[in-house]
């Protein structure tokens, strides 16, 4: 017998044996067999292994077998969802425009959450409306289940600089840009890790292109998505902006001097991880930009790195206009990751399923890894409160323990607000906030001054969504091309290229995509301000509702309604409606 089979007969017979039902009921049910497909992270082990897992498929009555993809799989899902042949359940593998372009493929799940079939998402939209309006259609479909963690920082990235190889050459923490070259130079041209050999450190690497550095040249970064960003109201795209050509200008001169590494364009992510990760103590990297030093440089070197604040350009740049990515509601949403398949013949079990991962319990094992003796990488402290255990395994950092024995980030889970006091971190992600102090200061400023771009919760018409999708393809591809070109080749005059490259950037798609994005952005705010005059009413009308059970979608319709005048933008205003409960009715 199959373990899991042999587990969910047991877990029956435990559950009968404190219940009314007799136990031969339980017994006899027959366990349901789902397909799932997964595209997960490349440190991650076969799900198969994880005990979680295992014990959540039993005690929802299903075995799943598991397809379990690690590369590629935007190439490979386009194969398979135009054949029409796809696994009953979907974890991280889709994104909305997906549900537009393969239409009929996906399940709305909109009247399973109404029924009563799901009733973790629907406590997860009930506490943030906002999540229903991002996950629902123009005709009120939802295809595609969200995420939620209230435990993130506010940015991905931080920029490090080696402190020892500082020390060794007797050289200050640079305060803008010009410091830092020369404090490149003086990496490369030195031995700053004192071994003999001048030619085995890399002064500067990075991994894609290092959009928080562009930051430091002014724009404003806050919630970008593919370049787009606002300032002054206004959507733009900083690939043509006069700030990222004095930006690549700059970076072509690093790349020029032979400061940057020079595979830095072909490297995949894990020879950019383990360059880092250094020799044993011998470290090969002098400034990099990770998430955090531990999952950055490992255990080894990891302690001879300190994190770095948002850098002037120059000594007498004006502080105002530096900046840093700052990706709050990137960091704590992610759209549709989860989905069904509208050909699955247990529908029912297979919902049942996927709402069990927005349990509280559940939800924080598909973060972080399993609360179990096998597992173990967290504990349940049996009062509410939960920790995240350090590695089992000693020789493995916190950041790839995580990443090994859970579906980690982009997976589907509910991190409700006030888990920020009933959970204890590890290691890690108690350095991810230390390491962040440095930044503080800029990303309040940015919270404060700056146009949020707020692309998650933006909405667009199917052909809106297959225009703009279309036109990215376009651009992306001379964007990717000139980049790799300017950096790497100094003959190439990139203030003389300049205007015929901005040119067929917007011939080619993004006239077309920034008239998109900004009347969709226009909406949005009008939409948000005509429903402005109502908060305090909003957050009267929710306390009500906690005291009388009462079905918050149908005041959503009452309030709604108030506003029909508004005619083709109900739904805009509908939506706006959600968004504007979930952010000013919690007082």
């Amino acid at each position: 017998m199959k373990r899991k089979q042999w587990l969910s007969m047991a877990l029956a017979c435990c559950m009968a044996a404190g219940s009314q039902t007799p136990a031969f009921a339980q017994e006899n049910e027959e366990t349901v067999e789902l397909t799932a497909l997964i595209s997960k992270h490349s440190l991650t082990k076969d799900v198969n292994e994880m005990e979680w897992l295992t014990e959540l498929e039993a005690q929802n009555g299903v075995s799943v077998e598991w397809q379990q993809i690690t590369a590629d799989w935007d190439q490979k899902k386009s194969v398979m969802f135009a054949g029409g042949d796809i696994p009953d359940i979907l974890f991280k593998a889709t994104t909305t425009s997906d549900f537009a372009t393969y239409n009929g493929l996906f399940e709305d799940l909109a009247p399973y959450i109404d029924n009563g079939q799901m009733p973790n998402v629907a406590k997860m939209f009930e506490d943030h409306p906002e999540l229903r309006a991002l996950s629902t259609d123009e005709n009120g479909a939802i295809y595609g289940i969200p995420n939620y963690r209230s435990i993130w920082p506010t940015t991905n990235r931080v920029m490090y600089i080696n402190q020892t190889w500082l020390d060794n050459l007797g050289l200050e923490v640079p305060t803008n840009m010009d410091e830092l070259e020369e404090v490149l130079i003086a990496f490369k041209e030195g031995d700053p890790n004192g071994n003999g050999d001048t030619t085995d450190e890399i002064p500067f690497d990075f991994n894609g292109f290092p959009t928080f550095l562009l930051a430091c040249f002014g724009v404003p970064l806050m919630n970008e998505s593919d370049g787009y960003y606002v300032e002054n109201g206004e959507v733009k795209n900083y690939r043509v902006d006069e700030r990222y050509k004095v930006f690549m200008e700059w970076l072509q001169q690093l790349y020029g001097e032979g400061l940057i590494n020079e595979e830095v364009i072909t490297q995949d992510y894990s020879k950019f991880q383990s360059l880092a990760r250094g020799e044993g103590t011998t470290a090969k990297v002098g400034v990099t930009l990770g998430w955090e030093s531990g999952d950055r440089f490992g255990t080894e070197v990891a302690d001879q790195y300190i994190p770095l604040p948002a850098l002037k350009p120059h000594a007498d740049s004006d502080e105002e206009t530096v900046y840093w990515g700052y990706y709050k509601d990137n960091n704590s949403v992610n759209a549709a990751t989860v989905a069904l398949s509208s050909m699955c013949k247990n529908k029912d079990a297979a919902v049942k399923f996927i709402d069990s991962f927005y349990d509280e319990k559940t939800s924080l094992q598909v973060l972080f890894g399993g609360m179990n003796d096998v597992d173990q990488c967290m504990k349940d402290n049996d009062d509410g409160t939960y920790e995240v255990l350090p590695p089992a395994d000693s020789s493995i950092d916190p950041g790839t323990w995580k990443w090994t024995n859970s579906f980690a980030d982009y997976s589907p889970y509910y991190i409700p607000d006030d888990m920020k006091d009933r959970l204890t971190m590890g290691e890690d992600m108690v350095r991810v906030l230390e390491e962040r102090k440095p930044l503080e200061e800029t990303l309040a400023k940015m919270e404060e001054t700056c146009d949020t771009y707020p692309a998650k919760f933006i909405s667009y018409s199917t052909d809106d969504n297959a225009t703009l999708a279309m036109n990215q393809v376009n651009i992306d591809n001379i964007i990717k091309q000139t980049y790799a070109a300017w950096l790497t080749d100094s003959n190439r005059d990139i203030e003389a290229e300049w205007e015929d490259y901005v040119d067929s950037i917007y011939k080619i798609g993004l006239t077309q995509n920034l008239e998109i994005r900004q009347a969709a952005y226009d909406r949005y705010r009008a939409g948000k301000q005509s429903t402005g005059f109502s908060r305090l009413l909003l957050a009267k009308r929710r306390q009500t509702d906690e005291k009388n059970k009462i079905n918050i979608k149908k005041r959503v319709a009452a309030v709604a309604h108030d506003f029909t005048g508004f005619g083709i933008y109900y739904h805009i205003l509908l939506r706006t409606y959600v968004w504007n409960t979930a952010c000013f009715s919690k007082i």
